[in-house]
């Protein structure tokens, strides 16, 4: 059993920049994939980026794409995501995952951290 906490969230201006973190404990990560998921209010959990523990590709939502960045520090078991350019639409709850590559859900997940953009 794998447990992520996430961190890092906070109130920023349209345009400003926020680092995520999400710290993973439990087991070795070798052969996961962690992603970002949000969630705004009154709407579906929806997909931001993931990334391979091995080394792999990244994968971003096309909402996010050139103004998000997934990253990780393997030493740290520790996977980041840098949004910059923030809009007031990408306000949501956002929560780390992980799944096995060979896995096809996700099946662990942190209890989250609100970010919200002011415009």
């Amino acid at each position: 059993q794998v447990q992520l906490v996430e961190s890092g969230g906070g109130l920023v201006q349209a345009g400003g920049s926020l680092r995520l973190s999400c710290a993973a404990s439990g087991r070795t990560l070798s052969s996961y994939r962690m992603a970002w998921f949000r969630q705004a209010l009154g709407k579906e959990r929806e997909f931001v980026a993931s990334i391979s523990w091995s080394g792999g590709p990244t994968y971003y939502a096309d909402s996010v794409k050139g103004r998000f960045t997934i990253s990780r520090d393997n030493a740290k078991n520790t996977v980041y995501l840098q949004m910059n350019s923030l809009k007031p639409e990408d306000t949501a709850v956002y929560m780390c995952a992980v799944r096995h590559e060979a896995a096809s859900e996700y099946a662990n997940w942190g209890q989250g951290t609100q970010v919200t953009v002011s415009s």
